[in-house]
């Protein structure tokens, strides 16, 4: 998957949504489905389906493939995609402001659009050919909001972290192998740090999303809010928090990591290639261009901490129908099509959803794949902007601080920070 999760709300993403919640209700419910009309009822009629993807470049000439295939199999039926590119949310929130929403469209923040979203619970069941157990569990906890389906998972990505074996053959240091822990990681950055070589055992982000570090929290027993949603209090600022945020600071501090992704700095993905940092954590969107780079890469589960659970998070997107889209039935075969093995196979940007496609490909047994699928059992919790509507807001002051923590500020300090200025968003 390209879209990265990136919790940001725009003025006119807002306002927008408040005015699609203020206008023209969506059709009545007919026959159990709401405002649904089969395109089949009127075989001289041309239906159109407008699908909104934030795709671009060769990642949009397989949705336009997608698109095309669908309209093989269906004849009388037009896919229309509509390329939003990285102003997709900006765009879709003014598309639905207008009352002139895509009938389908790529979706990750389903907080801010569910109330604009069909529930998809219903369609699911009455399918017989959707085989929802082919899918993997987990990905379905990413895609509902007040125990509804909003989405149909389409991609995801785990972390990992990405080793460099050449750097590591240099230093004769062993590979990472699955099970080792936070002090064995600490280890071996410094084992690979060469100052004379400006190389370092790690890179560690200038500018962090708080959504991707929720992995190595939650590993350590610690949340940045509460299961419940109602407070930050003690979790955001809690010791089991600071402390691993504490520790990426630290590693920049003694120099066995390097901050990279600044302003004027290359991306972590570009250090990373270039030999000058020896690990590096990140989903499956950069590996295939380490593999062009010609990069004799590795990959391996996150370190655990010790006698905890090892835990991940998932960057997932899904595709939804719009509850104003003239055309659901349709539509929900799009949908449907577009999470079969057959569309499945053509997409590169993230790892596929169904295990049957794992299966033929053997992911699951591929030394650089695999590493995704383990972590992929080790994602059982909930995000946080999953669990408060308002956490789009927090999250902004809560990305400050640990981006001040990167740069030598004292975690407690700077949470506590974030915690306070937050407060009024949980009254």
């Amino acid at each position: 998957m390209k879209r990265r999760m990136l919790l940001v709300t725009t003025a006119i993403l807002s306002a927008s949504l408040l005015a699609a919640g203020c206008g023209k209700p969506a059709s009545e419910p007919q026959n159990g489905t709401a405002g649904a009309q089969t395109p089949s009822s009127d075989p001289g009629k041309q239906v159109t389906l407008r699908f909104a993807t934030w795709d671009t470049g060769d990642l949009l000439k397989i949705q336009e493939t997608i698109a095309r295939q669908f309209e093989a199999k269906h004849p009388g039926v037009k896919v229309q995609v509509e390329a939003y590119g990285d102003g997709f949310d900006q765009k879709l929130a003014a598309s639905i402001g207008a009352n002139n929403a895509p009938d389908v469209m790529y979706m990750w923040d389903f907080p801010t659009y569910s109330q604009n979203l069909e529930p998809l619970d219903a369609m699911m069941s009455a399918d017989a050919g959707l085989k929802p157990d082919d899918f993997y569990p987990g990905l379905f906890n990413y895609v509902k909001i007040g125990g509804k389906t909003y989405g149909m998972p389409a991609g995801f990505t785990t972390r990992v972290m990405y080793y460099n074996k050449k750097l590591f053959d240099e230093a004769n240091v062993p590979y990472p192998k699955a099970g080792w822990t936070w002090d064995d990681f600490k280890e071996t950055a410094k084992k690979l740090t060469n100052p004379a070589k400006k190389q370092y055992g790690f890179g560690v982000r200038a500018e962090n999303d708080p959504y991707d570090l929720q992995g190595v929290i939650w590993s350590n027993g610690g949340s940045f809010i509460s299961p419940d949603g109602k407070s930050i209090e003690g979790f955001m600022n809690g010791k089991e928090t600071a402390d691993v945020l504490q520790m990426f600071g630290s590693l920049v501090k003694d120099k066995t990591a390097v901050i990279v992704g600044g302003k004027n700095q290359q991306s972590g993905d570009d250090v990373f290639k270039a030999g000058k940092i020896a690990m590096w954590e990140s989903g499956v969107w950069p590996l295939g261009g380490f593999k062009e780079a010609k990069i004799d890469v590795g990959t391996v589960v996150m370190p655990a901490f010790p006698g905890k659970n090892l835990k991940g998070v998932i960057a997932e997107s899904a595709v939804s129908i719009s509850k104003s889209s003239k055309n659901k039935e349709m539509a929900w075969e799009f949908v449907k099509y577009y999470a079969s093995d057959e569309a499945i196979k053509l997409r590169t940007s993230d790892l596929p959803v169904r295990k049957s496609v794992v299966a033929e490909k053997k992911l699951d047994q591929d030394p650089l794949y695999q590493s995704f699928y383990k972590m992929l059992e080790a994602c059982d919790d909930t995000p946080a902007f999953l669990l408060n509507p308002k956490w789009n807001e927090v999250n902004r002051n809560l990305t400050s601080a640990i981006n001040t923590i990167m740069l030598g500020q004292n975690a407690k300090d700077s949470l506590d920070k974030a915690v306070k200025d937050s407060e009024k968003f949980f009254k």
